[in-house]
């Protein structure tokens, strides 16, 4: 039996798409997770599933919320073993404890890969931001004071890249990997 996490996209996000944790959680029990666990509201499940099949266990998940909560929401799965190889291979200047940096992993939810995100976005910043690629995440860091400022700030929110991308900071990563 592995263990996986589910980032759900766009959930209780001011008052859209709601979505209450605790009847997700027993959702995602009744057919047939084990040991899930949620962390904050906007879709963050950790579980257990004997199936190995991450795309079945995407449709499956996507198609409950549609069945039980009447929406349409983008489901990532990844396998828990995965993220913490993710973490060892996050770049120095990530995740650090500097309060003037924002830190947020990138996730990429389309046939994309994250180079194509990189090209549709285009270069970071300078002296404002920091993107680097690992497997198919991208580790995005940048000045909370100049966030406006900043290329990927503007352009990963936008329409035709916003939709292929779910992103999580620093904190709810490893509150998930606890």
């Amino acid at each position: 039996m592995d263990r996986y996490i589910a980032f759900l996209r766009g959930i209780n996000i001011s008052g859209k798409n709601k979505i209450a944790m605790s009847d997700l959680k027993k959702e995602l029990e009744r057919i047939n997770f084990l040991d899930v666990a949620t962390y904050l509201n906007s879709g963050n499940v950790l579980f257990s599933s004997d199936n190995d099949n991450d795309v079945e266990i995407k449709k499956e998940i996507e198609g409950m919320i549609d069945d039980k909560f009447g929406l349409q929401i983008p489901v990532h799965i990844l396998r828990y073993d995965d993220l913490q190889d993710i973490l060892t291979h996050a770049p120095k200047w990530w995740g650090t404890e500097d309060k003037e940096k924002y830190h947020n992993l990138i996730f990429i939810m389309s046939s994309d890969t994250a180079e194509d995100i990189c090209n549709m976005v285009g270069e970071p910043s300078k002296d404002l931001e920091e993107i680097f690629v690992y497997q198919n995440v991208i580790f995005w860091t940048f000045d909370r004071k100049a966030y406006s400022k900043c290329n990927w700030w503007k352009k990963t929110a936008s329409a035709g890249i916003a939709e292929k991308l779910t992103i999580r900071t620093v904190n709810t990563i490893r509150k998930m990997c606890k």
